[in-house]
């Protein structure tokens, strides 16, 4: 029961990723995300986080979005309950349904982004998440990723109520630009988490100068 969207912008060559699911903490299981637009990985439906480093090792190599999958689907024997998608550095996506994946189970893909999802309400949802994204062309990529995840649960989400959302962001330092997480709320974990997102976008440029020029960084 969870829907996602992974990117790569072209403008920035930043990678992110927002997803959101029934459970608690989705953050600590399903998005992984490269620095300086290597690319991203979403492992989801019976999660093996092992999945999303692997991923990325082979992204760092040079593996292609497609490659990549077909490594991770070879080197796990419960491929048949993974539900996967990759972005690499030139912005290729691929995905991975197992068989075992429950209904209803989507993707919608376009240049540079794919959104992914399982146990929807309908086969509108990640149709609806890609261009929440797409018609939000102009924002920085969280915002983005934001207006993607709301398209979708506007749409209908999964069946129930998600509980818990997150937003990852990889620029070009080896920490992330934004990581930011509702690990559970009993209502609209994507609204809150939207909130959180504006409340620390005004941040993101002086922590980084924090990381790169101390001395003069300014005070928060």
């Amino acid at each position: 029961m969870t829907f996602s969207i992974l990117a790569r912008c072209p403008r920035t060559g930043r990678i992110g990723a927002a997803t959101t699911t029934s459970a608690v903490a989705v953050g600590s299981r399903v998005p992984y995300a490269l620095p300086k637009g290597l690319g991203g990985v979403l492992t989801q439906h019976r999660t093996d986080p092992r999945l999303g480093p692997r991923g990325l090792r082979l992204l760092e190599e040079g593996c292609t979005a497609a490659e990549t999958i077909a490594a991770l689907v070879a080197s796990t024997p419960h491929a048949h309950w993974r539900q996967l998608a990759v972005v690499d550095a030139k912005g290729d996506t691929a995905f991975y349904h197992g068989a075992n994946v429950k209904p209803c189970k989507g993707v919608a893909q376009g240049p540079g982004v794919i959104a992914i999802g399982n146990i929807l309400a309908n086969d509108n949802v990640t149709a609806a998440i890609l261009k929440g994204y797409l018609d939000a062309e102009g924002e920085d990529l969280a915002t983005r990723l934001m207006a993607g995840l709301q398209a979708g649960e506007d749409a209908g989400g999964e069946h129930g109520d998600v509980h818990s959302a997150a937003l990852l962001v990889m620029g070009e330092q080896s920490f992330p630009l934004v990581d930011l997480r509702v690990d559970y709320a009993e209502k609209d974990p994507i609204g809150q988490l939207t909130a959180l997102w504006r409340r620390y976008e005004p941040t993101v440029e002086p922590y980084i100068q924090r990381v790169l020029d101390a001395d003069n960084a300014p005070v928060l």
